[in-house]
């Protein structure tokens, strides 16, 4: 496989190429080191130059650039995301294969991923100069287009089929890729920031005490370590069942933080928004507990109104992605910034975490604290900050808490 004939082939002819692909016999490890990871690698390294070197104009205020750990940290997380969403978008391409007609393949699926992804790494080029990355966004609809093109032919799903398979494939990538951008942004950097650290001094033994921070993430990538063993053994079974069912558990050890957590039922979570609220009555109560096996999420939301004044309250149990929580809370994560528009913080208080947001223009505020590392209670309006925080306060939050 030729990477420069490959790349602009499925960029300049994708129809035939995908042909071409299809009976290429690559293998999947072959695809990654030769393929994924080189054009990755480019794109990723076009975003270091721009934010580091190069930086990004914010008019009178000058040129802002990121410091050079935070690049690399970036940098390398880029090249890990990129491999990760192949085999994510791989395993939902393979299990969907059935339920559109077409033959489950784990091979064939990652390939279309893989290949499906070029354009937004050709382009990544542009990152160089950051405020050329709005294009990058763009090349994410041509490779839309080369999934549509891809998933009959590789998976042998029925051309009619072909809209209905690449809507979901795209869907359920987007979901995966908005969850994925928030953990990277409550969670890696903090944590590839330590694990850097750690790794300083790798010549030498080190012991964290067990309920310290360092002590918890230590637990946490052991509990990696043995998923990653489990997909390693799934690998060498050759059974495409296996496969996904230890990648899809190594995927959820990582987003509940290395522990399985059941959300309570919704009828739990009820008693938390009451009839009233900040004054208002309640308008309408929607209750939702949703997700797959080790990664459910219990919710309970209700809208308050009264004139014009308008409030949402939302509780929400975690579950499965508790871990990610508890994770945030270890590392302490605080923040604080203002602008002529908007005034926001993140700040611990206790063993909970508080977040608090001012839009200035639209006199709308919201309030929103995490409690046991698990549990998220969240009010928005447009009312007054101090008045969503008393609401919020008011209610029951120590028997919130309690809750099992």
């Amino acid at each position: 496989m030729n990477l420069v004939e490959r790349a602009k082939n499925i960029l300049v002819t994708p129809k035939t190429e995908w042909d071409a692909i299809a009976a290429d016999a690559t293998p999947t490890q072959g695809l990654i080191v030769g393929y994924v990871l080189p054009l990755a690698a480019v794109a990723a390294v076009a975003a270091f130059i721009g934010q580091v070197l190069v930086g990004v104009s914010i008019g009178s205020l000058g040129t802002m650039k990121i410091g050079l750990v935070a690049g690399l940290v970036g940098l390398i997380f880029s090249l890990v995301m990129a491999v990760a969403m192949v085999f994510l978008i791989g395993f939902i391409a393979d299990a969907l294969a059935p339920t559109f007609g077409g033959q489950k393949n784990m091979n064939q699926a990652v390939k279309v991923a893989a290949y499906s992804f070029t354009p937004v790494w050709v382009v990544g080029v542009l990152n160089i100069i950051p405020l050329l990355g709005i294009l990058v966004a763009l090349a994410g609809l041509y490779a839309i287009y080369l999934l549509y093109l891809g998933l009959p032919r590789l998976m042998k799903a029925p051309q009619e089929k072909a809209a209905g398979y690449t809507a979901v494939v795209v869907l359920a990538s987007i979901v995966i890729w908005v969850v994925v951008a928030a953990i990277s942004t409550l969670v890696m950097a903090p944590f590839m920031g330590a694990a850097a650290m750690m790794g300083a001094r790798s010549g030498s033994q080190v012991t964290f005490d067990r309920d310290s921070p360092m002590g918890k993430l230590e637990d946490f990538s052991k509990r990696m370590e043995e998923a990653g063993r489990k997909v390693e053994a799934a690998q060498k079974s050759g059974d495409a069942d296996k496969q996904m069912e230890a990648a899809l558990g190594a995927f959820s050890t990582a987003l509940s933080g290395g522990k399985t957590v059941e959300p309570v039922p919704v009828d739990a979570l009820k008693p938390f928004v009451p009839d009233k609220f900040a004054g208002l009555s309640r308008a309408d109560i929607r209750t939702e507990r949703s997700g797959v096996s080790g990664l459910m999420v219990a919710r309970a939301e209700a809208d308050y109104a009264e004139g014009d004044k308008r409030i949402e309250l939302e509780v929400t149990d975690t579950g499965g992605a508790a871990g990610l929580l508890g994770m945030a809370a270890w590392l302490g994560f605080e923040g604080e910034k203002e602008d002529s528009n908007r005034r926001e913080s993140t700040r611990k208080e206790g063993t909970r975490v508080v977040h608090e947001e001012v839009d200035k223009r639209a006199g709308r505020s919201q309030y929103a604290v995490v409690l046991a590392s698990r549990y998220v209670v969240s009010a928005k309006g447009n009312a007054e900050l101090a008045a969503l925080k008393s609401a919020v306060n008011g209610l029951d939050l120590a028997k919130l808490e309690a809750l099992k």
